[in-house]
């Protein structure tokens, strides 16, 4: 009889390990399946946040096209003014060389202002 008891103890301390790794397994899979929700809600997270930041940069990307725009368009109109200003200068040296021609300004005042505008140019 003595052996049919420890047959005993060993059933039970078989079925007591079979519920332990049962209720292993059970836990293993509810903490599987929050790592899977937690997994699918980080991935969403990460698109939404991914789409937020492509937006952004669209509009980023967009503002900065603007500004290029006119940065260019006041670098030409820099650029024709500049123009403008030699072809005014050369002008009035011309004038400058009548007035002096004609005795209306002297040799010394034609000097001076030529000297001034052709430091501008």
């Amino acid at each position: 009889m003595g052996s049919k008891k420890k047959i005993g103890h060993i059933e039970k301390f078989l079925k007591r390990a079979d519920k332990a790794i049962d209720e292993g397994i059970k836990k293993a899979d509810e903490i599987l399946d929050d790592a899977v929700e937690f997994g699918g809600m980080a991935a969403g997270q990460a698109k939404k946040t991914s789409f937020d930041l492509r937006r952004k940069a669209e509009k980023e990307g967009e503002s900065l096209k603007k500004k290029g725009i006119t940065k260019i368009n006041e670098g030409i109109s820099a650029a024709k003014s500049a123009k403008s200003n030699v072809e005014d200068d050369l002008k009035t040296l011309e004038r400058l060389g009548k007035l002096k021609k004609s005795g209306i300004i002297t040799d010394k005042e034609f000097q001076e202002k030529k000297k001034k505008i052709l430091a501008r140019i």
